[in-house]
């Protein structure tokens, strides 16, 4: 009876072995589970790009804006002392955009030196 319980019992075992995933089906699973994540790390890291580069437009729109507006302010203000006549100054010549970016490197390299 033992040599019977013992048989059954360890052809059990076999059948458990035998019905679980093969090698091939483990491989599969793992190369599904390395390609997800590759996924996962590759959208993370085009998030955060895409994050920075709108910080980066945001600020160089805010930038410009800014510029605009004080060149806007500085031209309205010259020409109301122009149309007053108190001997001010003549209206301002706007400068090229050439110019405007030279001035702006110029100020920031002696800024840091």
């Amino acid at each position: 009876m033992k040599k019977v319980f013992t048989l059954v019992a360890v052809a059990g075992m076999f059948t458990f072995v035998a019905c679980g995933p093969s090698a091939e089906e483990k491989a599969a699973k793992a190369k599904m589970t390395a390609d997800s994540i590759a996924a996962a790390e590759t959208a993370k890291a085009a998030a955060a790009e895409a994050k920075m580069k709108a910080a980066a437009d945001s600020t160089a729109k805010f930038t410009a804006d800014a510029e605009a507006k004080a060149k806007a302010e500085e031209e309205a203000k010259a020409a109301e002392e122009a149309k007053k006549g108190k001997g001010g100054k003549a209206a301002v010549k706007p400068k090229a955009a050439e110019d405007q970016k030279k001035d702006n490197q110029a100020k920031q390299n002696s800024k840091r030196g």
